[in-house]
């Protein structure tokens, strides 16, 4: 597959959902200039490596230099893989073409930055609080008309009443935090994320960012709108009162949103469950009986809890949301000497990048999977970009905030070479260019 050629991925995109009954409605050609491309819809297996070594992941140590401790990559090592904060485009690593072309269109869509662990991904009791006093979670409308007036920003202040003879639940995640919410960290780094891009790609906006040349998009997932808050600060210089700097969050309805994605692919379910369902998977999952009885011995989670079991995915999100905070690896409640060791969390680290590997590239049904339940939203983009390439369509930037199913699809989609589980803010980015004489497009 040639995955530089904007024909193959729009002739793609179309072929793929037609597959699945879905029709492209910017109906985009099958070609956009007079090069013939060849349309490979073939899965390609990954790149050996590591991560794909079931084996290698087992037996090794360490997590193969990634960092799940800390926010900040030195510039030295910066493209390194960094869970709590993926490297992202910014002025001092971006690689310019020739100066015959001119920018003239970008997407970026990226994942969410640093939060609070899901409340299903907590232990039955949490050692240590979470407790986000030093965040204030907004929670008001305003009116969108001439001449009205505005509203007060508020926001939620969490408090206990002496008067009040009821307790929280003793189990689970506790403290002041949503589960999830962006912490402070996050809003951080989500910040810094908006500033740098901002760096790269303000000249293609020209001086006024508050126009309709610029279009952000969420999901219905309130995290995404937190991170929306702090990056649109860093993104766009403040300017005037409050209600000219509103910006309107673009989201789909939750039903039917391709960019969580949240829309019906019964298909999709199917084949995501026979890729879990396969002898590769269980055999990963018996190779690890060991780790699991460790970790539930100081956990405290049932072996019989399918959620902890079926994948590393609640120890891991657990745990790399702990140590990316700076917070210790949890003991038990009832052993202070029995403790999760950095090794346990290494090779639950590993083996969580195994499986994300294995589900979105490493299976043959990947593919189809990925398209299915991700199409839609590629179909968009493949709208977007035709229509800049007829010269059509006001938007200059577009930008996507999702999460790391949507990330891995696309990723999938893409045929990425070497698959790795998308960290806090990882990030794609496409770009259309176009050659200042000849006008065409690349």
């Amino acid at each position: 597959m040639k995955h530089n050629a904007l024909p193959s991925v729009s002739t793609l995109t179309t072929a793929i959902l037609s597959t699945f009954g879905i029709t492209h409605a910017s109906n985009p050609p099958q070609r956009l200039d007079n090069e013939d491309f060849t349309i490979d819809l073939s899965w390609y297996p990954p790149k050996p490596s590591p991560i794909t070594n079931l084996t290698t992941v087992i037996n090794s140590t360490g997590v193969w230099g990634f960092i799940f401790n800390n926010s900040h990559t030195p510039d030295s090592q910066y493209g390194t893989y960094n869970w709590c904060n993926m490297p992202h485009v910014r002025k001092r690593e971006y690689p310019r073409p020739s100066s015959e072309y001119e920018l003239v269109y970008v997407e970026v869509i990226h994942r969410h930055h640093l939060r609070t662990p899901y409340a299903s991904n907590a232990f039955p009791i949490e050692p240590e609080p979470w407790n986000c006093d030093d965040i204030g979670l907004f929670q008001y409308s305003s009116p969108l008309t001439p001449n009205s007036h505005e509203s007060t920003p508020s926001y939620h202040s969490p408090f206990t009443s002496p008067m009040n003879p009821f307790l929280p639940s003793p189990a689970g995640l506790q403290g002041s935090c949503n589960f999830p919410q962006i912490t402070l960290p996050g809003l951080s780094d989500s910040f810094q994320h908006g500033r740098d891009l901002s760096s790269v790609y303000a000249p293609l906006i020209k001086s006024n960012y508050y126009t309709n040349k610029v279009e952000f998009r969420v999901t219905n997932n309130p995290i995404t709108s937190q991170v929306a808050g702090a990056l649109l600060s860093g993104f766009m210089p403040a300017k005037g009162s409050s209600s000219s700097n509103s910006i309107p969050l673009m989201v789909q309805n939750k039903e039917i949103d391709s960019l969580e994605p949240k829309y019906p692919c019964p298909a999709s379910r199917q084949l995501f469950s026979a890729i879990q369902s396969t002898p590769e998977w269980k055999r990963h999952l018996s190779l690890s009986k060991e780790l699991f009885s460790q970790l539930d011995a100081v956990s405290g989670v049932p072996p019989t809890d399918d959620g902890f079991h079926v994948s590393f995915d609640h120890y891991y999100d657990n745990l790399s949301a702990k140590q990316c905070h700076s917070r210790p690896l949890p003991c038990s409640v009832d052993d202070k000497g029995r403790c999760i060791t950095q090794e346990m969390a290494d090779a639950v680290y590993r083996l969580g990048q195994w499986e994300y590997s294995y589900l979105y590239r490493g299976s043959e049904e990947a593919l189809k999977a990925a398209v299915a339940s991700y199409g839609v939203w590629i179909a968009e983009l493949v709208g977007h970009i035709t229509q800049v390439v007829r010269g059509k369509g006001g938007v200059r930037y577009r930008h996507n905030i999702a999460h790391d199913g949507s990330i891995s699809r696309l990723l999938s989609i893409l045929q990425i070479e070497e698959m790795h589980w998308p960290g806090m803010g990882a990030e794609v980015v496409f770009e259309v260019w176009k050659h200042k004489k000849t006008g065409g497009s690349m």
